[in-house]
């Protein structure tokens, strides 16, 4: 079954929207990832290698409050409008492929569906009607 979860995009204050996040709705960070911990921390500054790469607090039954920082230096540039995405986790490639296929259709793919780093089939892109999407399935360890 899809889980279907909101993905927020910051302008550098990841980490601050998110400890107040942490304080409003308690529990704890299931991941905490700063830019540097990563294989792209070569090609950033100090700067933004401090930046938060990913971020998850779990809230309530089921839903999950995630976050990055838009990297400028990645060609990322946050707009209001742009800076959340729906972020559907599946269950297989294959639901991956047919439910990334049907909600990008007449829209503009920013990321093919591919194997990454963290170990995931994710792709993302903003629909006919402009809503931006992200579409995971976790690799089972």
């Amino acid at each position: 079954m899809a889980t279907l979860n909101p993905y927020l995009n910051f302008n550098g204050n990841t980490e601050e929207a998110f400890k107040f996040y942490k304080s409003v709705f308690g529990g704890e960070f299931t991941t905490f990832q700063r830019f540097k911990d990563t294989q792209e921390a070569s090609k950033l500054s100090a700067i933004d290698g401090e930046k938060i790469m990913h971020v998850a607090l779990p809230i309530g039954k089921g839903n999950t409050l995630m976050g990055i920082d838009a990297l400028e230096s990645m060609g990322q540039k946050l707009i209001v409008g742009n800076n959340f995405s729906l972020s559907l986790n599946l269950e297989s490639e294959e639901e991956t492929n047919k439910l990334f296929n049907a909600l990008s259709a007449g829209g503009k793919i920013e990321m093919p569906l591919q194997k990454t780093f963290w170990g995931a089939y994710f792709g993302m892109f903003a629909d006919k009607f402009g809503i931006q999407w992200m579409v995971n399935y976790e690799y089972k360890k």
